[in-house]
């Protein structure tokens, strides 16, 4: 878990006491201040702090917030940025996907014509942060699949077919946010939030592995 600013401050303050109450020589307080200040983890910290008689908040992990989805991935900083493994899909009379480990663009475009395709977002990177999908559906589907934590808008056109909006919502606060746009014409776009594949599966090992020792 990243330390953020709040909790470097808050470790730099027991220091602070400490050497005030002689628990720290003038050398030990400034050596672990610096390291206070620099400080990338709750890793780095809590050696700082141990054997002092320091609240424990000081260097816990901060709870999640109370909006955060569940299923939160806590990797997404180091999930965002890279280099775009494919910009376009396109489908005619057949279909396309995009999934897996590969890299989300800062736009993607998706064009099916009597067709098919899914665009998974649940294991990739991400280009940027904020990212938009491009959806035009000719009598075809089209299916983008986001993690439950991601930020979605949807905003694209139905005629005589469907845009479902049904996923739009607020994200985690470090999650990416999905832009879903676009025209389905006789055809349908369908945005849903779903867990990655690695989580779903382990939810469903669990009971079984359970049943297997009872």
């Amino acid at each position: 878990m990243r330390a953020s600013d709040a909790e470097r401050e808050r470790v730099a303050e027991a220091l602070r006491e400490a050497v005030a109450e002689g628990r720290l020589t003038m050398e030990e307080f400034e050596e672990r201040l610096e390291l206070a200040y620099t400080a990338r983890t709750h890793a780095d910290l809590e050696p700082l702090v141990r054997h002092l008689p320091v609240p424990a908040s000081v260097a816990s992990p901060a709870p999640r917030p109370a909006r955060e989805p569940a299923g939160a991935d806590a990797s997404w900083p180091e999930r965002i940025g890279g280099s775009a493994t494919s910009r376009w899909g396109l489908a005619v009379m057949g279909g396309f996907q995009r999934a897996g480990r590969w890299v989300m663009p800062r736009a993607f475009t998706s064009v099916v014509v009597m067709g098919g395709g899914e665009i998974d977002l649940r294991d990739a990177r991400f280009e940027e942060r904020d990212v938009v999908v491009r959806c035009f559906a000719l009598m075809g589907g089209i299916s983008v699949i986001v993690p439950p934590d991601v930020e979605v808008h949807v905003n694209g056109v139905g005629i005589m077919g469907g845009f479902d909006q049904a996923a739009t919502g607020d994200g985690a606060p470090e999650a990416p946010r999905v832009t879903v746009t676009g025209l389905a014409v006789w055809g349908a776009v369908a945005v849903e939030r779903k867990r990655r594949k690695a989580a779903t599966s382990s939810a469903t090992r669990r009971p079984a592995a359970a049943r297997r020792r009872s």
